[in-house]
């Protein structure tokens, strides 16, 4: 009884906080975006599925970041700007092919997250990010790039 007392708990602070729902397109692909509040504050947790080669089914990642809102600047009389910045972590399967081998390779990693946001007065959000990650697997590292930007486009909700 206490644990379905606490699964309701959760479930009505989750569904309480403001959330986003969209995309990233960068360096790797396309991602799917999702974004939780987290608290009465502006930190936020964002999850995301990407296809690392466009509609590849066999290269993809997910992502779980911790971002925390460091300012609001007020640079506009309508709107919301934000910068944060977050760690994370990533999975990874990557499509491997080669002349006598088609295989998958798992990989995992951390990963860094630096944007700026834009929330206007009608649900749309706006962003801009740095994400450098390391990736680990198959005996390798893999530097994914001190420079993949992305742009994101969700709706706030």
């Amino acid at each position: 009884m206490t644990i379905l007392a606490a699964v309701f708990a959760f479930v009505a602070v989750a569904s309480a906080q403001p959330k986003a729902l969209g995309g990233r397109i960068g360096n790797y692909g396309l991602d799917i975006s999702y974004e939780n509040f987290v608290g009465s504050g502006s930190d936020f947790l964002e999850f995301e599925l990407g296809l690392d080669e466009v509609f590849s089914t066999n290269s993809f990642h997910f992502d779980g970041i911790y971002n925390i809102m460091i300012a609001h600047p007020d640079w506009s009389a309508s709107g919301q700007w934000g910068f944060y910045a977050g760690p994370g972590a990533s999975v990874a399967v990557w499509g491997r092919r080669t002349e006598v081998l088609d295989d998958n390779i798992v990989y995992a990693g951390i990963l860094g997250n630096v944007g700026i946001e834009y929330i206007f007065d009608f649900p749309l959000q706006l962003s801009m990010s740095l994400r450098p990650r390391l990736m680990f697997g198959d005996g390798k590292v893999r530097d994914s790039g001190l420079l993949s930007l992305g742009l994101g486009v969700r709706y706030v909700f």
